[in-house]
């Protein structure tokens, strides 16, 4: 667990708005403050969008000291090398069946690769799933907090109640808060209510859907969660203590 004050989550790269003020464009990514070291989770799509909305939101590419990647999507990972032109030195954590040629890419622009295959320490507080397997393999980063656990997605691929599932079995603590997208845009209205009850079982305690969660995903995770539902997007900070 972290023994920082309090940890800040913060959505810089979203096709889901939130702050107007700022770039919205199809991928995701999050920056997370307040550990031993600051996370970028995701690249989103384009790294001139990333940096932009970065900097409106004073945030400097050399605070990041690593760089979580949840799957070899280009909505994802296509700000990476737009960021390791700004700040190399970091480490890339990476599912381990990224292509090779990526893997070089990074390595030869600066930065170091950790290839990631089961779940594993990142620094004090926070963990990756490990690669989960599914119809497109994905790895889901662990924040441990005074609060409880978070759980952000990329795109939730193996299906979001998989991963809290792993989860829950990897760290047996509450989930307090899952985060990003959960991969429900165009699901049926039962399936989608199935899901949040196993929400719901699984013991999440506030859910912030968004990137391809989709518009009736939101909408029944808010009308269930009341306000234990956190209206997300870009721009959105979440400061847990």
């Amino acid at each position: 667990m972290s023994d920082s004050p309090f940890i800040e989550l913060t959505i810089v790269f979203d096709n889901q708005p939130f702050s107007p003020e700022l770039q919205t464009k199809w991928g995701f990514s999050c920056v997370i403050k307040g550990l031993d070291r600051t996370i970028l989770f995701d690249t989103g799509s384009q790294g001139e969008t990333l940096l932009s909305n970065m900097a409106h939101m004073n945030i400097r590419p050399q605070e990041i000291d690593v760089v979580f990647l949840s799957h070899d999507h280009k909505d994802h990972t296509g700000g990476l090398s737009h960021l390791l032109k700004k700040h190399s030195q970091l480490e890339v954590w990476l599912p381990e069946f990224f292509h090779p040629q990526l893997k070089e890419s990074i390595r030869s622009q600066g930065a170091s690769v950790v290839e990631v295959e089961n779940f594993r320490k990142i620094c004090r507080g926070a963990f990756t799933t490990g690669v989960i397997q599914g119809w497109i393999k994905e790895q889901s980063l662990i924040l441990d907090t005074p609060q409880g656990l978070v759980v952000i997605t990329g795109c939730a691929h193996p299906r979001i109640v998989r991963i809290l599932s792993t989860v829950k079995n990897l760290i047996p603590k509450d989930i307090y808060l899952a985060l990003g997208g959960f991969h429900l845009a165009g699901f049926e209205d039962k399936e989608i209510n199935d899901i949040i009850e196993n929400f719901r079982n699984i013991g999440v305690k506030k859910v912030a859907p968004s990137h391809c969660s989709g518009e009736e995903a939101r909408g029944g995770f808010s009308q269930e969660y009341k306000n234990d539902f956190i209206p997300s997007g870009l721009g959105k900070r979440i400061k847990i203590q």
